[in-house]
């Protein structure tokens, strides 16, 4: 039996209660990263695009870079470990895995999988940002963090992110 996924109040309140300081400005949904450019000059830091891919033993992946980072499909997965070539998980397993539909995939979705089924993988150059920008589970909204503070968020998850240079 899958759990309900959580909203975003219950993001906030889990940020609220590691003591970690968030920032969110409400927007119309956005859908891709061409969509959300305008909002770059309102929102500083590091903005993020997420691939939620699947590799040949059904294991996931969700890798989150710098929104115009590029990424080789054909070989991401001699980089993450993955099993063979990956393609893009389905819209079903995204909601069952990580609590959220297409075009809000996010790297909060950590929080979604308490049965750590999804392996998170943080592109490094995005970590080079002191404050990362994310959906905060939905496409309305951008939630800026400190990167930092985004670790230890992933570590309450109970989430391990593989750190590495994962993009072109």
């Amino acid at each position: 039996m899958t759990s309900i996924p959580k909203t975003r109040k219950d993001l906030f309140d889990r940020l609220d209660a590691l003591n970690i300081t968030h920032s969110t400005m409400e927007h119309p949904p956005v859908f891709t990263v061409a969509e959300s450019q305008g909002l770059r000059d309102q929102i500083p830091g590091g903005h993020t695009k997420n691939l939620f891919l699947k590799d040949k033993k059904g294991r996931y992946f969700l890798v989150t870079l710098e929104e115009n980072a590029e990424v080789n499909l054909r070989t991401i997965h001699t980089l993450i470990g993955a099993s063979g070539r990956v393609s893009f998980g389905k819209h079903e397993a995204l909601m069952e895995k990580l609590g959220v539909a297409p075009g809000s995939v996010t790297i909060f979705s950590a929080i979604n999988d308490p049965g750590h089924d999804v392996t998170i993988v943080i592109d490094a150059p995005l970590m080079e940002y002191d404050i990362i920008n994310a959906h905060p589970l939905i496409n309305e909204a951008t939630t800026s963090i400190a990167r930092e503070d985004l670790k230890r968020f992933l570590a309450d998850t109970g989430h391990e992110p593989m750190i590495l240079k994962v993009s072109t």
